[in-house]
């Protein structure tokens, strides 16, 4: 269990400041269920979510909209230096895991300066015929939605859709 502990405590240290973004990321998306789990009940930094904004090119209130975060408990939190709640952390990291994910299908064939962050900011904020017109940035409030949008990653790399 400290071994778990010591992988989760890097995890969260590196978790948005690591000098090859895309194996953060990569880390996070293979990392296993306990060690995630620590990390997600320990909370992350609240500052975890401006440099996650910043490494995906999306405004800081779009990533928070889609996560369903208080811009103002956010706000808060960082500037008392404080963690966010483990449902906080959770969303967030959940972001990140779809980031590792993108990064994991795309490895295969893609040229090293696909940047996976800044590819599913974009496609978070198109709206997608599978999900009737919506957006999937519109599901990223809760776990349950989070998963879907991976499914829906993992159907788009398959040729299920479009």
């Amino acid at each position: 269990m400290l071994a778990a502990k010591k992988r989760a405590r890097k995890a969260t240290m590196l978790s948005l400041t690591p000098t090859d973004k895309s194996a953060q990321f990569l880390a996070w998306y293979r990392m296993d269920f306990a060690d995630r789990i620590h990390v997600i009940r320990s909370g992350v930094p609240a500052r975890s979510v401006g440099e996650l904004s910043s490494i995906m090119g999306m405004p800081k209130e779009v990533l928070m909209e889609s996560l369903g975060l208080s811009r103002a408990t956010i706000n808060r939190k960082v500037q008392r230096e404080q963690t966010l709640s483990p449902q906080e952390s959770e969303r967030l990291m959940g972001m990140q895991a779809l980031i590792g994910q993108v990064q994991a299908m795309i490895d295969i064939n893609s040229p090293p300066e696909f940047d996976a962050a800044k590819w599913l900011a974009t496609w978070l904020t198109a709206p997608l015929p599978a999900l009737g017109g919506a957006t999937p940035a519109s599901f990223m409030d809760t776990v349950e939605g989070q998963k879907y949008v991976s499914n829906l990653l993992e159907m788009a790399q398959s040729g299920a859709y479009a």
